[in-house]
């Protein structure tokens, strides 16, 4: 039987026939570029490039950005906006820089967000979920990216956007991100699932970190989903039904709730991004993951398989 999307079940037995799903944008979580050509007008649309690349990369997201980005978008500085005390890379900036960037940007109460990045889906879901920990509801990434915006042959701009400051009210909802403590505690205890989005060889200990001191591991009790694994080829999201069976294949308990964890917390939220799409929204992100976790001298560290 054909299910009404918006028909008023239990948001986690929500099943959707397949291609059903790809023709629902939901500006909350997740906007087709179809979507996004449609509304580019409207007044309270805002547009954030939230391009990030790997130290090792060898590119510059914000050079990119200035030479080519989708009409009206602003640039999202991942490392900017974060927390300079913190010797750890782009933690969770404090509340009031978090608030003044985004005036800079123009972006504020009212606004309907849509994040994407360069590469299809890589870094924009870690500012989808930075906006979520502000307590901002409207804000969805952009499925497939930059890179199918103009594979599709869509238009893009050199040109910097007019800004006109708008004030956002903030609430933070501590409920989606862990610290090294909390983390540990759910480790032993076995509370969570604690679900890394590194690749296999990472997970398992067989491959170096791209972050120098850092051991080779994983958390113990952790299961692997690789981010990769939960895309399609052009960057976009599997749909709701193949990503809840990746997840119940690598061993995750979706009965618990989800910290998710990566190599600096921003693949991570690919995760997060695909367990709201899910309707699971007890999820929340470790911040400092593996960075972190990998230096720190007291946390244990597992290898191998789950």
């Amino acid at each position: 039987g054909h299910l009404c999307p918006r028909a008023p079940l239990d948001r986690k037995s929500q099943w959707f026939t397949p291609g059903e799903f790809m023709a629902e944008d939901d500006p909350k979580t997740l906007v087709s570029t179809a979507w996004l050509a449609r509304h580019i007008k409207d007044p309270d649309l805002r547009i954030l490039d939230g391009s990030w690349h790997m130290p090792d990369a060898g590119r510059d997201a914000r050079a990119e950005y200035e030479a080519a980005h989708i009409p009206g978008a602003r640039f999202f500085d991942i490392d900017d906006i974060s927390d300079a005390r913190s010797d750890l890379p782009h933690m969770v900036p404090p509340v009031e820089k978090f608030m003044s960037r985004m005036r800079a940007l123009g972006v504020g109460d009212g606004h309907q967000v849509v994040v994407y990045d360069s590469v299809g889906l890589f870094s924009a879901a870690r500012v989808w979920w930075l906006f979520r920990l502000m307590g901002q509801e409207n804000v969805a990434v952009l499925d497939g990216g930059l890179a199918k915006w103009t594979a599709e042959g869509r238009e893009t701009e050199d040109m910097a956007p007019i800004i006109r400051d708008r004030h956002m009210t903030v609430r933070v909802q501590n409920s989606l991100v862990r610290d090294v403590t909390q983390v540990s505690a759910a480790s032993k205890l076995k509370t969570h699932a604690i679900v890394d989005a590194r690749a296999a060889p990472r997970f398992r200990g067989d491959a170096p970190e791209p972050r120098a001191g850092l051991r080779a591991g994983h958390i113990p009790g952790s299961r692997n989903v690789p981010y990769a694994s939960l895309l399609n080829d052009d960057g976009t999201m599997k749909s709701p039904e193949d990503t809840r069976a990746i997840f119940e294949a690598a061993g995750v308990d979706l009965s618990k709730p989800v910290i998710t964890s990566c190599g600096s917390g921003v693949t991570a939220a690919i995760l997060s991004l695909a367990l709201e799409r899910l309707g699971k929204t007890d999820h929340s992100l470790y911040d400092g993951s593996w960075a972190e976790w990998g230096q720190f001298p007291t946390v244990p560290v597992a290898t191998g398989e789950a």
